[in-house]
């Protein structure tokens, strides 16, 4: 099959969300909580919440342009499972390591986001085999119905139940590890496969796929506008409420409710007509870390938890015990004194950026120069007619 123009937008989008997601990470070592009543510390928080939609929603579109390229349902369904089964693996031993810098497995499991991409890939590598709109309506049912999954759940051991749908922390067996599950199958597997047939727009010809990018992406925006304002405007405030821009950009994530999908997928897919025409340094940069999202990730919580080591050691004389807790679901509580302020937290993420960036551009190039050498690596270049994947 002949290769399509690459589609730089998904490489400029992808890079977009992984830097957003470094300045949660950054948050995390800062001590600084998920959100609060301050614009400064809200915003930084939500800012990020566009990241782990992004990367499952292009994890779909990517595994259809590759399945694309291959032509051959059946090695699509073989490299996802492959690729899906080690993020799995990964996130539970080497990302696991890089969050806490300790290895007591015993008492700390997590259920990452990675985590979640690869059983999320296993499963689609059973959904491929379907046609495009069945895929489509699979993933759309399992957004907007997804309080059906929660019915069901708690029929459900408790493990079970939190890996579908509730998410937590459970023990595993009678003195096992804690794991904490941040994030469920549901909705996600629903999130990547809508993404897995938005792949079919990105094939058509420029104008025609801009301007249905353009129209799904407003008409999803709209819609989280008008339901969700009407919810704000019908839910008593109560005394103490946040203001009503709060509370309306306040949606829920664990699990990520349809308005949550639907105020951060609408604007990643309204930009990326924009993003396909970025130029100049910024667009250039993100490109860079869009091409390589799996070495950005495994490289940027632990370059992120070092770098907090080392302004530790400079701001209190000594490195914290704190900053070997299991983060970032189950840390000890936060020390008196240590927590930084915006300013140092947002230096550290430029700083923590600018070493990334040189990385990435490495990697990118070297990468570019062994193209193709096996399904995993192919799957973890992003935006490309041939490769394209998840992270």
């Amino acid at each position: 099959m002949p290769p399509t123009p690459r589609l730089k937008s998904i490489d400029v989008l992808r890079g977009l969300v992984m830097v957003l997601m470094a300045i949660d990470h950054v948050r995390v070592y800062s001590g600084q909580p998920a959100g609060g009543p301050t614009a400064g510390i809200f915003f930084t928080r939500w800012v990020t919440h566009f990241c782990a939609p992004a990367f499952a929603f292009f994890a779909g579109t990517s595994a259809f342009l590759y399945g694309r390229r291959l032509g051959d349902t059946g090695a699509l369904a073989r490299a996802l499972v492959t690729r899906g089964l080690v993020l799995v693996v990964l996130e539970l031993t080497v990302i696991r390591v890089a969050w806490t810098f300790n290895v007591d497995f015993a008492h700390y499991l997590l259920a990452g986001v990675i985590w979640m991409l690869g059983v999320c890939m296993v499963l689609l590598a059973a959904l491929v085999w379907l046609p495009i709109t069945a895929i489509a309506a699979f993933g759309l049912l399992i957004i907007f119905a997804q309080n059906l999954a929660g019915l069901a759940a708690q029929a459900l051991p408790e493990w079970a139940a939190r890996f579908l749908y509730f998410g937590g922390v459970f023990t595993l067996g009678a003195g096992g590890p804690a794991v904490a599950v941040l994030y469920s199958i549901v909705p996600w597997i629903g999130v990547m496969a809508v993404g897995y047939a938005f792949g079919a727009i990105l094939i058509r010809e420029p104008e025609g796929r801009d301007r249905i990018c353009l129209r799904i992406g407003l008409a999803a925006t709209a819609l989280f506008l008008v339901v969700g304002g009407i919810v704000v405007l019908v839910q008593p405030a109560g005394p103490g409420a946040p203001p009503a821009l709060f509370r309306l950009l306040n949606q829920q994530k664990y699990p990520a409710s349809p308005l949550f999908l639907l105020m951060t997928l609408g604007p990643t897919i309204a930009l990326l007509p924009q993003a396909e025409r970025a130029r100049g340094v910024v667009g250039n940069v993100l490109a860079v870390f869009g091409r390589v999202p799996l070495f950005y990730y495994l490289l940027h919580i632990p370059l992120i938890h070092a770098t907090a080591l080392v302004v530790s050691l400079v701001r209190e004389g000594r490195v914290n015990p704190w900053l070997f807790g299991n983060h970032p679901m189950m840390p000890p509580p936060v020390p008196n004194g240590y927590r930084w302020s915006l300013s140092l937290l947002y230096f550290v993420f430029t700083v923590v950026v600018a070493i990334l960036y040189v990385a990435c551009r490495w990697f990118a190039e070297r990468k570019a120069r062994h193209q193709g050498a096996s399904p995993v690596m192919e799957l973890s270049s992003a935006g490309t007619q041939a490769t394209s994947a998840p992270i």
